[in-house]
């Protein structure tokens, strides 16, 4: 298809040699003058202004210019190489040991309520920080509308109180990639439901590297986590067999997510571990699958592949996630052990079969046949 052909879009003409460029083109194909030359330095300077006090806005900027460079620029390598050294030092970086001092010196002057509350500070601080998050993800109309269709097609199955807290606690495992996303500046759609599935975010732009993926796919059980943890809590202190139901399908959902298999969130962790931290995670599925007898631990019973050498030489920087990874696997598969009792759900619904018909994504009834 010709220049012209495309709907919108016509020939630019290069500003320093008159040769005219087409709309798909980044550089003039004969003096090889950038298009967006003047666009690229007030994202440079934007970037250069964000990098001291907000990282995360550097590293958007840098991105963005990445997007409108040539593959085969030298500036192209030399964005990239900033990107992925920023991304770096913003892993670690520790932006709440600032307040530490202060912190620890009124802890020091009331004593033990003092030491509590330092103690307890930085989960107080995250509380509040996602909730924000959390609160701004549902401004998004496509994300509360594909929620309520969620919920409604839910409630047709397992009852209203059932179908929300399972359509929170996947919205709570999106925004985890989402706040993943903002922390390194990458692009994405706002979270999309789609019932019987869950739901999916499309990325506009790409991790850096392995280990920026591997950041971003964990976060999402990890925030899942934190909710199944939540409905766990709520479920012990009340009794309310409704929240040890959403406790266990939270749990369930967000193991599945990690099996180390195709594009699921614990493949993108998987693939960023050495060799050797891969067989300590084949240890760990194989106990908690002898521990709960899951299922979905089936899907991953191949050896660990040799990673990229790349991941190989930074044995002590995938440590952490390793740990991540085994202490989740190890939670998740505890949490869908719960034993929830016959009280607090809707009348004609027992908890046990509904734990269980949620992995199926259909309900038991006790009137049925056999049930």
């Amino acid at each position: 298809m010709a220049d012209a052909e495309v709907p919108g879009r016509a020939p630019s003409v290069c500003a320093q040699c008159g040769t005219q460029i087409a709309p798909a083109l980044l550089a003039c194909p004969s003096c090889r003058r950038l298009v967006h030359a003047e666009g690229l330095k007030r994202l440079a300077a934007t970037a250069e202004r964000a990098q001291a006090g907000d990282p995360s806005a550097a590293l958007a900027a840098w991105r963005q210019a990445l997007d409108l460079l040539p593959t085969d620029a030298t500036q192209h390598q030399v964005v990239a190489a900033r990107i992925a050294a920023l991304s770096r030092s913003l892993d670690a970086a520790h932006p709440t040991a600032k307040h530490g001092a202060r912190w620890g010196k009124g802890a020091a002057g009331v004593g033990t309520l003092g030491a509590l509350l330092f103690k307890f500070k930085f989960a107080l601080m995250f509380a509040l920080t996602k909730a924000k998050l959390l609160l701004l993800g549902l401004t998004k109309a496509g994300t509360l509308f594909s929620m309520l269709l969620s919920a409604g097609v839910y409630w047709t199955i397992w009852g209203w109180k059932f179908a929300f807290g399972i359509v929170l606690s996947i919205y709570i495992h999106e925004m985890g990639h989402v706040q993943a996303l903002q922390r390194y500046g990458i692009k994405a759609t706002a979270p999309m439901f789609i019932p019987g599935i869950g739901a999916v975010i499309r990325l506009k732009q790409y991790p850096a590297d392995a280990r920026e993926d591997a950041r971003v796919g964990l976060a999402g059980p990890v925030w899942g986590l934190g909710a199944a943890l939540a409905a766990y809590v709520v479920y012990r202190v009340t009794n309310v067999g409704v929240w040890g139901a959403i406790a266990h399908f939270g749990a369930w959902v967000n193991l599945f997510n990690l099996v180390p298999v195709w594009q699921l969130d614990g493949a993108r962790g998987f693939r960023a571990l050495t060799r050797q931290q891969r067989w300590i995670a084949v240890a760990v599925i194989a106990l908690m699958w002898l521990v709960t007898s899951e299922d979905c631990w089936c899907c991953s019973a191949s050896p660990p592949r040799r990673p990229p050498v790349s991941v190989a030489r930074r044995t002590n920087r995938t440590t952490a996630r390793c740990c991540s990874m085994g202490s989740s696997w190890a939670s998740l598969s505890l949490l869908t052990r719960i034993v929830v009792p016959a009280t607090g759900l809707e009348r004609g619904w027992d908890p046990s079969y509904v734990c269980d018909a949620a992995r199926v994504w259909w309900p038991v009834r006790r009137d049925m046949p056999g049930a």
